[in-house]
């Protein structure tokens, strides 16, 4: 059968004696009716709001048709929803639904003051882009992009908001620290070839409390993986100190951070730590009669075996003092493979085995974490020319998973997703095709009847009412 269009119908296939035609004349249709949920967490927890404070706004009020607010709600909306590019904005700035969750008082855009915007009410891409591409030293006598950023504002607020989030005061924080690679395919500046990677990239670095952000820097990948780490943990420790002053605080990294500076900052300041620590000709001299053992097992059993070893090392130049080391002597089917960890905790208090297996491997988790957020939400679209847009396009994808993280913590509890990544929650929750009309009094938001995830959406949104108290009329 020879298909048949116009732009009116599409006519497909048939099914059996029926005719398969499709026309777009559904009326005003949104796939991302879920958003509503983002905007009730807004509500709820005020991320977004005070991102939005982060940033100085030059423009002339009287000239303007969308605030800071607004352009920074839909850019982190758009990654929450899947949308990496600020081309996709150009599209979505027609949809009224987004409109909604922004909040804009006239979702339809038939109130815009020029007849070329009517029917959009969202932002363009270049207005968007005003965001990322205002100069350093911009101010009110700008021709054009003048809207700048306090950047130490913004590192602040992540270790605000994990602490906002939290309800009783915890005993004990665990920060984890990590650098990955964020590849570049354009000649972006700080752009640098990094052997590890086998390629050019960034290098940022990241701290976690779990699930909870608290630090996106990000870095050329010219310098050691453990720079400007120090300054960023001295930082956030102090806040969370200010608001705990007894809290005890546990860092662990792998052996890209173990450093001197690092160690001796973390025992003169009574915080904790656990770093892995690279392997060299004397520690596995110390260790030899452990992997024979562990070697001996495993030709017995077939099995993977593993020797632990306490003791207490010092490098010949780089330490300032000896400190406590634990060896893994661990034989597998394809070898040898011994690995070493540096603490400052000793051993009465956590023996070798569960600091290594429980406590140091434990940090594992942390790289998930940063993958959920490269993948997920986009914080490895780093295509502008400069470092700072570059900066700035991250820490949009960082509030975008704060968002998330604080939806799934406030509304997911109780339920399926409650574990779940960023891109299930978005499939199976914010990804939800509805049909919207727009009357004087109300806005109508038809949802599909055959959403296959209705019951944990109605879990959701009664998790949500507790929390933002939302008025509800029926």
């Amino acid at each position: 059968m020879t298909t048949e269009c116009n732009q009116n119908s599409f006519a497909f296939h048939p099914l059996g004696a029926r005719e398969v035609v499709a026309r777009f004349d559904g009326g005003t249709i949104t796939s991302d009716a879920g958003a509503l949920l983002l905007r009730e967490t807004e509500q709820a927890t005020g991320i977004l709001r005070r991102f939005a404070d982060c940033f100085t706004d030059h423009r002339d009020p009287d000239l303007i048709e969308h605030t800071v607010a607004e352009l920074i709600t839909q850019r982190v909306y758009g990654l929450c929803l899947g949308y990496e590019d600020l081309n996709d904005h150009d599209a979505l700035r027609h949809d009224p639904l987004l409109a909604v969750a922004v909040g804009k008082v006239d979702p339809t855009g038939e109130n815009r003051s020029r007849q070329r915007d009517k029917g959009k009410a969202l932002a363009g891409k270049s207005t968007l882009n005003r965001l990322e591409l205002t100069p350093v030293r911009a101010n009110p006598d700008s021709r054009y992009k003048k809207i700048t950023v306090d950047r130490p504002g913004v590192q602040n607020l992540f270790v605000d908001l994990f602490v906002q989030s939290q309800s009783t005061p915890p005993q004990r924080i665990e920060l984890d620290l990590d650098a990955t690679d964020d590849p570049l395919h354009g000649h972006q500046a700080g752009r640098f070839f990094h052997g590890y990677y086998d390629g050019y990239c960034y290098l940022p670095l990241y701290i976690f409390c779990g699930d909870d952000l608290l630090c996106a820097k990000l870095r050329p990948s010219n310098i050691d993986a453990s720079a400007g780490s120090l300054k960023e943990l001295q930082r956030i420790v102090e806040r969370l100190r200010q608001r705990w002053p007894d809290v005890a605080v546990f860092v662990r990294g792998d052996s890209g951070f173990c450093r001197e500076p690092i160690m001796a900052w973390c025992e003169q300041n009574h915080v904790d730590y656990v770093f892995g620590l690279a392997k060299n000709e004397r520690l596995l001299a110390e260790i030899g009669a452990e992997l024979a053992q562990a070697q001996r097992q495993w030709q017995q059993t077939g099995q993977a075996a593993r020797v632990f070893k306490d003791f207490t090392y010092q490098t010949l130049d780089s330490w300032s003092r000896a400190r406590r080391v634990i060896a893994k002597a661990e034989h597998l089917n394809k070898g040898s493979n011994p690995r070493f960890v540096v603490t400052s905790v000793s051993a009465p208090v956590t023996d070798a085995r569960t600091m290594y297996e429980d406590v140091y491997c434990a940090r594992g988790d942390m790289e998930n974490r940063i993958k959920e957020q490269q993948l997920c939400l986009f914080a490895d679209r780093t295509s502008c020319a400069t470092m700072r847009a570059n900066e700035l396009r991250l820490w949009f994808s960082s509030a975008a998973y704060v968002l998330m993280t604080a939806l799934q913590k406030l509304g997911l509890q109780g339920t399926e997703l409650a574990c779940a990544q960023c891109d299930s929650i978005r499939l199976k929750l914010l990804k939800i095709g509805a049909q919207i009309k727009v009357t004087v009094r109300k806005v109508w938001i038809s949802l599909a009847e055959s959403y296959p995830y209705r019951l944990i959406f109605e879990r959701v949104y009664e998790n949500l009412v507790r929390w933002a108290s939302i008025p509800l009329r029926c």
